[in-house]
């Protein structure tokens, strides 16, 4: 909206203004995203190295910093290596594929009040659809590839994320009824209260809490991280969908999958923590922007997301189908009963 005012202050036709402005708040949005998403994959190894004893990445640049440029350069400069045997096209739109629904994703998603790329008001059942998609990225670059490695973690990992999409789903039900709405921006806001104890009315402090850790450990599932990251197992499946990539295709996988994982991390804080919403409402803590608040709630997911990777030991498979069909399915299904009787008895008025 600021930019739109301020081209159509210039004297510049409203629709063209308006156009221009979204090309240029998606495009920093997405830049600072990319540089947000290098800072927390150098966190990521930073944390892994500490959990071991080691001091990590810590050469390029001070203490490191540098260390994720570096490698976005070794990236971009080595070659682009196809199986002679691969179908081409597609698989090289995979990784394409994978990356832009990973980035369409975020466009939904509120970093403070007013401040989205796209306020609509089914943002949820958009970003499940996106989320949803993204399968198709890894069964395409799976089936491409022309090995048997490829294509078995493929199908893996199909059965892997449509397991877990479903108690996501039950889970993102049981939100949208107690909040009364698919915007995720009146999500966070249906969390808001005029107490100073703020953060007593955020959903995970309500009797929604138990699906909160279904949905953590759904999201990791969801996003392959480990201990459910089978499709990358490595001495089974050489590394998984994507062992015939190389340079660029393969930064782009390693990308979506980070975006992702962010992705989830900040539906972690909307859903549950509320979002932009200070913990307390009262001075320093309301001076603070509300954005500050979003990323800082982010980082302590993500810091979960790695402390999880750093600890908790690799599933089999069967265990890790019977966590998501036998246990998380039935609490969640459960769940979305419950909560709609309390919102029927104790909410009815509203």
């Amino acid at each position: 909206m600021l930019f739109t005012n301020l081209l159509a202050g210039l004297g510049m036709n409203h629709s063209l203004a308006w156009f221009i402005s979204q090309f240029l708040s998606i495009l920093i949005f997405d830049v600072v995203l990319l540089v947000m998403i290098a800072y927390l994959l150098l966190a990521d190894r930073k944390i892994w190295a500490a959990v071991q004893m080691r001091r990590g990445p810590n050469v390029v640049g001070p203490f490191g910093l540098f260390q994720t440029f570096a490698d976005l350069f070794k990236f971009l400069f080595k070659e682009v290596i196809i199986p002679a045997g691969a179908n081409k096209v597609i698989f090289m739109i995979a990784p394409l594929i994978t990356v832009t629904l990973a980035f369409a994703g975020w466009a939904v998603v509120p970093l403070d009040k007013h401040w989205v790329v796209a306020d609509i008001n089914v943002g949820i059942l958009y970003l499940f659809a996106m989320s949803s998609l993204g399968v198709y990225g890894i069964i395409m670059a799976g089936w491409a590839s022309n090995s048997k490695y490829p294509f078995l973690s493929a199908l893996r990992a199909a059965a892997q994320m449509v397991s877990y999409e479903v108690s996501i789903g039950f889970v993102i039900i049981t939100v949208l009824l107690f909040a009364g709405s698919l915007n995720l921006s009146k999500i966070v806001e249906a969390q808001a209260t005029v107490g100073p104890l703020g953060f007593l009315h955020w959903n995970v402090f309500s009797i929604l809490f138990p699906m909160l850790p279904i949905f953590f450990v759904s999201a990791l599932a969801e996003t392959n991280r480990p201990p459910f990251d089978l499709v990358e197992a490595e001495s089974e499946l050489v590394a998984g969908f994507f062992v015939e990539y190389s340079s660029t295709p393969f930064l782009l996988f390693f990308l979506g999958e980070y975006l992702a994982i962010v992705l989830m991390c900040a539906m972690c804080s909307i859903l549950f923590f509320g979002g932009w919403l200070p913990p307390l409402n009262i001075v320093p803590f309301t001076l603070v922007p509300g954005i500050i608040w979003f990323l800082l709630k982010i980082c302590f997911f993500f810091f979960m997301f790695a402390m999880v990777k750093a600890m908790v030991p690799r599933y089999r498979y069967d265990q890790l189908m019977r966590l998501g069909w036998k246990i998380f399915l039935p609490t969640s299904l459960l769940w979305v009963v419950v909560t709609a009787s309390w919102v029927l008895v104790f909410r009815h008025h509203v």
